[in-house]
């Protein structure tokens, strides 16, 4: 994957992701309209499909809320690269289908604006902006599967066949 980078810093918490006053509403277009705007109130109008996200330490911390990556992937973001991540979040993310990458380099590697290359499959991320090269550890096998099937339902349908 290949897109323009938004970095953000340590913490962002699911508040910050999806403010909770936009909770009630379970439309994710609608969602993605609120995605980020009490951290960058420009984020959900300039975002395009296939950017990426890259963050500090602890990205997704605060409440279990499916909605966060939702918001995120349904505003475009490809990918969301992070020092690290909390555990809900990351668990969320890949259900539906949002990459998530550990890399703590990743924070000092780019700036907004910049252009990176995932690949997720070799664990290679580069800044091809700046050159920067750097390394993160593959997913294992199974839930590289769950991404590249879309999320965790399409990846079940895929090996559980529905009888008629």
């Amino acid at each position: 994957m290949r897109g323009k980078v938004w970095v953000y810093g340590d913490h962002i918490n699911t508040d910050l992701i999806i403010p909770g006053r936009y909770l009630d509403d379970y439309d994710p277009k609608n969602l993605a309209k609120h995605v980020l705007e009490d951290l960058d109130p420009a984020f959900s109008k300039k975002v395009a499909y296939g950017d990426i996200l890259v963050a500090g330490r602890n990205f997704g911390c605060g409440s279990s809320r499916e909605q966060a990556p939702i918001a995120l992937k349904t505003a475009g973001v490809s990918a969301v690269v992070a020092g690290s991540f909390a555990r809900i979040f990351y668990r969320n993310a890949i259900n539906i289908g949002l990459p998530v990458i550990e890399c703590k380099e990743a924070i000092t590697a780019f700036k907004n604006g910049d252009v990176a290359l995932i690949n997720i499959d070799k664990g290679i991320l580069v800044n091809e902006t700046s050159g920067a090269r750097l390394k993160f550890e593959p997913l294992p096998p199974f839930l590289l599967d769950v991404l590249h099937s879309g999320g965790l339902v399409p990846y079940t349908r895929k090996k559980v066949p529905v009888e008629h």
